[in-house]
């Protein structure tokens, strides 16, 4: 099977040559063990889903560690949290950098672990699904195609069916992890949620709306919500706050990180569906977002973006704050522009502090600068 490069790699080299210990997080099947081999094989490696290794660095840390001899790469380490401490005695013994790189499909278990014993020792890099160019290298397929297929690597190094593929995910993932980051007794329920959630990608969350209409209480929803961006189905981007009006949307907008997989939980089993779907534009817009999100994370760089709405209904589609200034982007799934697609961003432009660029992602294959806003085409968007 041939390994793709990953944008990720420049990143996880330079932090293994700064930091004793490099922590790679991200979901399950996004290629952290692929690409901590191939950038790292001459590390000794061992996965802790193993029974018989988890047992033994769990009975025996020490000599567990000891037997390494030498750097490792520890897979699957919220599996033995416990570890954690042995190691910060090891690093603060020996600094050395690169000596350990561990990997976690459970941001919170994981995060928490490297806060309470590894901080100032270990760096911290996501590794989410591939970004459309790690999919598909310089050729672009069509939007919908992207959409439907999702980023996670095996579908495409296999060529896999992505509705099988995201069917044995799903099961995989509820049956293991769901249970075991949360007390999760109604799985069949908590199925329905995640499908209703799927219907809301791109849009606000409504806490309330959502419980009612799953079946639950309110602190269920919120529980349940925690636990899918824990383990990185989905992500909820922040509303914007400046002081141009009082009268701000406050709730988050929910995402979900791999738009195949919604395809897969609203039912959508052909890529044909989505030209006629009624939720096209979340879905497009879903796309866009993460690879934002990936091109963040992929190069160590702040989740430092942000989406703004208020009560007249002005919306921007995503608004990077980098501390120097603002860069606005509204994103359209069709290929004709219209010149109403321009209102939001000049209305940015002219009413928001310090914004110092625009621009207009599309499902289309334009690139050009129209009204001193980039236009620019969805495959190409975050280059």
């Amino acid at each position: 099977m041939h390994k793709k490069h990953r944008e990720a790699q420049g990143k996880l080299q330079q932090f293994a040559a700064q930091y004793p210990v490099v922590t790679v997080t991200g979901p399950r099947q996004s290629g952290k063990t692929t690409m901590c081999r191939m950038v790292f094989p001459q590390h000794a490696y061992v996965n802790l889903e193993d029974l018989d290794q988890r047992n033994f660095a769990r009975s025996d840390p020490r000599g567990f560690l000891k037997n390494l001899r030498g750097p490792a790469i520890l897979d699957e380490f919220q599996r033995v949290p416990e570890l954690a401490s042995y190691i910060q005695g090891l690093v603060d013994q020996d600094a050395a950098p690169g000596q350990f790189i561990l990997t976690g499909s459970q941001n919170l278990k994981v995060s928490q672990t490297v806060v309470q014993s590894l901080a100032g020792r270990s760096a911290m890099l996501t590794l989410l699904p591939f970004t459309v160019h790690e999919a598909y290298g310089k050729t672009a397929p069509s939007w919908m195609h992207a959409v439907f297929t999702g980023g996670y690597p095996r579908i495409h190094s296999q060529e896999l069916d992505p509705t099988e593929a995201l069917g044995f995910y799903l099961s995989t993932y509820v049956e293991r992890d769901v249970r075991s980051l949360s007390q999760i007794h109604d799985l069949a329920r908590f199925e329905v949620f995640l499908r209703l959630c799927a219907g809301r990608t791109g849009c606000l969350l409504s806490y309330s709306e959502l419980a009612s209409d799953a079946g639950v209480t309110v602190n269920t929803a919120k529980n349940w919500i925690s636990v899918l961006e824990a383990s990185y189905i989905v992500k909820r981007l922040t509303p914007w706050f400046a002081n141009i009006s009082k009268r701000l949307v406050k709730s988050p907008k929910l995402y979900f990180l791999d738009s195949g997989l919604a395809c897969y939980l609203m039912g959508i089993h052909k890529e044909e569906q989505i030209a006629t779907h009624p939720l096209r534009g979340q879905l497009f817009e879903t796309l866009v977002v993460t690879e934002a999100w990936k091109h963040k994370a992929n190069r160590g760089l702040p989740d430092n973006i942000f989406f703004y709405r208020d009560s007249q209904q002005r919306e921007i589609d995503l608004l990077e704050d980098s501390g120097v200034g603002l860069q606005l982007t509204e994103i359209k799934s069709g290929a004709t522009i219209a010149s109403d697609w321009f209102d939001s961003l000049l209305w940015g432009r002219k009413n928001m502090p310090r914004v110092i660029s625009c621009q207009l992602i599309t499902g289309g294959s334009t690139q050009r600068i129209q009204y001193d806003v980039k236009v620019k085409n969805w495959f190409n968007g975050w280059d």
